[in-house]
């Protein structure tokens, strides 16, 4: 049970004005707070991102956090620090760390297989009906569990319109192999909705939204929104779409704000979501990465160096970096249209750099910021995609 008063004193120090002048960088040295924005406003106007978020985050606490560009165009109005916008796969952890609430709970078996934690056969559901039949007939299927589900080893793929004919398939021995699917995030959320009665907008709002006070937070959209969320925008700055997500999906339906994932990453760290035992068992590589790309643009690619380098891995819900010259990390992105964003934290400084765009330029301007302001030389950019030519290449695939 966490301690409410230790929660609510957490809480105002991410709730207070932010008001450090400087920013202490992975290998100990400073950059000034008024050269960090000066370089994030340069940096974001030369790459076209239309709207954005970063928040920083030092020794556990949030240190600065500054918002750019515009939520808005036609009227045009300003992105500011309490900009809803869309977190896209970064609710993956924060809907796992939800999964291992209820692990610790007893509520809930990671490795019972999926297939025994379900009333009737998958394709028995009206969700399933149409996508499933064929993959409850593999004779792997039985062997699926949650775990591998949050550690992307399921074998299925990222969702199931990208097939052929569009039905779920297993490319893989379960367990043996890193394959990230949202499908397979989502059939986990499907499952535990089955048990708790219950949608997961409704549970993962009464166990973690509200209880830090993530008041910009939701997997659904709210019409307190309104009043100041994110519209998204292409590669020309052009509005793409309205961000009114619905309905909830632990793959990627959350919209929020830097601050908001600050206040959850400040509280995953110091114990106060789940316990260290938990943070622990979800940060442990549950299966290392050898790959050039995350998402690889040909079928035979070979395998990276970056990822041997930093000893990419996944563990349950997060990317792992588990050797660098600052020690452990864990991760992850979020893309979707008109939304790119970015989440890492540094073990041992307990130092973090969130940044959320409203933009499909967004990642283009990633690497910089991650290098000047947070001295990140880390994290795997031609693995993540977040370089030049990666985006060159997917562009001509689009």
């Amino acid at each position: 049970m966490i301690n409410r008063i230790t929660f609510l004193a957490a809480l105002v120090v991410c709730a207070s004005p932010v008001s450090a002048q400087m920013i202490t960088r992975l290998d100990g040295s400073y950059i000034a707070v008024a050269e960090a924005d000066s370089f994030a406003r340069a940096t974001l106007r030369t790459a076209h991102v239309t709207g954005a978020q970063i928040a920083v985050i030092n020794g556990g606490k949030l240190v600065w956090s500054a918002a750019y560009g515009l939520r808005q165009r036609d009227p045009d109005l300003p992105m500011d620090r309490g900009t809803t916008t869309w977190l896209g796969s970064i609710t993956k952890p924060i809907f796992a760390t939800y999964v291992m609430q209820l692990v610790e709970r007893g509520e809930f078996n990671l490795d019972e297989p999926v297939a025994r934690q379900l009333a009737k056969p998958l394709n028995a559901y009206p969700a399933y009906r149409e996508t499933a039949a064929d993959v409850i007939g593999d004779s792997l299927w039985p062997r699926i569990t949650p775990r591998m589900l949050l550690a992307h080893t399921s074998g299925l793929a990222n969702f199931a319109f990208v097939e052929p004919d569009r039905k779920m398939h297993l490319h893989s021995v379960p367990g043996a192999l890193y394959r990230y699917s949202g499908e397979g995030i989502n059939l986990l959320q499907f499952i535990i909705e089955q048990k708790m009665h219950l949608p997961l907008d409704m549970l993962m709002h009464d166990a973690i939204l509200a209880p830090l006070r993530m008041n910009g937070s939701g997997l659904v959209h709210r019409k307190e929104f309104e009043s100041n969320i994110a519209d998204r925008f292409d590669l020309d700055e052009k509005f793409l779409a309205k961000t009114r997500r619905s309905p909830a999906r632990g793959a990627g339906s959350m919209s929020t704000t830097a601050e908001d994932v600050a206040a959850f990453v400040v509280a995953y760290m110091g114990g106060r979501v789940v316990q260290p035992a938990t943070r622990a068992q979800m940060l442990r590589p549950a299966i290392g990465i050898t790959s050039l790309h995350q998402f690889p643009l040909a079928r035979n690619e070979p395998e990276g160096q970056e990822a041997k380098d930093v000893g990419l891995a996944y563990g349950l819900g997060w990317g792992l970096l588990t050797k660098t010259p600052f020690g452990p990390a864990f991760f992850k992105e979020g893309h979707g249209d008109g939304a790119q964003n970015y989440v890492i934290c540094f073990e041992r400084q307990q130092s973090c750099m969130i940044i959320l765009t409203n933009s499909d330029n967004g990642e283009l301007a990633f690497r910089p910021l991650l290098e000047k302001i947070l001295g990140d030389t880390a994290t795997p950019w031609e693995w993540e995609g977040y370089t030049p030519s990666y985006v060159r290449e997917t562009r001509k695939q689009q």
